[in-house]
């Protein structure tokens, strides 16, 4: 169950109201588990401050200072460039990133526009769009973008992750399932659990294509696949579950447990007439 929003919430406007006054910020939203339902003790504040151009380090760095932030990390951002920091008063932890509009108009363009698709987490960003709360907007440009992010999932879409991902669980000789099999046979379980992190983003990009909902990203995605209702196998979740507890001692079980995941997944895409 989600904590109290309350605290985190007022730190969010309390920072929010500090990056709206830059002049080049356009809007800020809170995003993550904070935002989605599905925080805990341990969650982060995640907060995207839309701007025209990346803040100037030296400027993050002394507003960090002038609200109290502790150990913090000015550019470490290991995804997008960001920030982050605890909480002097709250000691929650602090995750800003810095977006362009033209970064976030091109991936609204890419997924429901030009319906492309990656391997794994195709839709994460579109997901994040439509889930962040609003804290700021200068001319509303991120209510515009959410308005325009507030679209049924694309079918043109729903079938090229489809047919990116699903050959990748098993069926292509590159595939991440092949990758496991010669790990595990090799008794290489740095490798193994390499590739099975890879056919689990494969597996999880074709699921949500299927029940047409954007991609979560990769915190609490079994509780983002209960909420969409019983609408996949009942057997999926143990096939996962199995997965994670033989990747650790690569072998046998392992490549059977990836197996029985692409079969189940492959049988759900067969029956919705999306087979490649």
């Amino acid at each position: 169950m989600a904590e109290d929003l309350a605290g985190p919430l007022s730190l969010a406007h309390r920072l929010a109201d500090a990056y709206a006054a830059w002049p080049g910020v356009e809007a800020v939203a809170l995003g993550g588990s904070w935002a989605t339902g599905l925080a805990d003790s341990t969650s982060d504040v995640d907060l995207y401050v839309y701007a025209a151009a990346e803040p100037p380090r030296a400027e993050r760095a002394a507003l960090l200072a002038a609200l109290g932030g502790r150990h913090a990390e000015i550019g470490q951002g290991p995804f997008e460039p960001g920030d982050e920091w605890a909480d002097g008063a709250t000691g929650l932890g602090v995750d800003v990133m810095f977006r362009t509009p033209a970064f976030i108009e091109g991936e609204l363009d890419r997924v429901l526009v030009q319906h492309l698709a990656r391997a794994g987490y195709s839709t994460c960003l579109w997901h994040n769009l439509l889930t962040s709360r609003p804290l700021f907007d200068r001319r509303g440009s991120l209510a515009a973008w959410q308005a325009r992010a507030r679209v049924p999932y694309p079918e043109p879409l729903r079938r090229a992750v489809v047919a990116r991902n699903l050959p990748l669980l098993q069926s292509a000789r590159s595939s991440f399932g092949h990758q496991l099999s010669r790990a595990a046979a090799r008794g290489d379980g740095v490798a193994a659990n390499h590739r099975a992190a890879a056919f689990l983003a494969s597996a999880f990009d074709v699921l949500f294509a299927l029940l047409r909902a954007p991609h979560p990203g990769e915190k609490r995605i079994l509780e983002h696949l209960r909420r969409l209702g019983p609408r996949v196998a009942p057997e999926l979740e143990a096939q996962v579950s199995a997965l994670l507890a033989s990747v650790g001692r690569p072998g046998l079980e392992s490549v059977q447990a990836a197996g029985a995941l692409a079969a189940s997944i492959t049988a759900l895409c067969r029956a919705e007439g999306l087979t490649p």
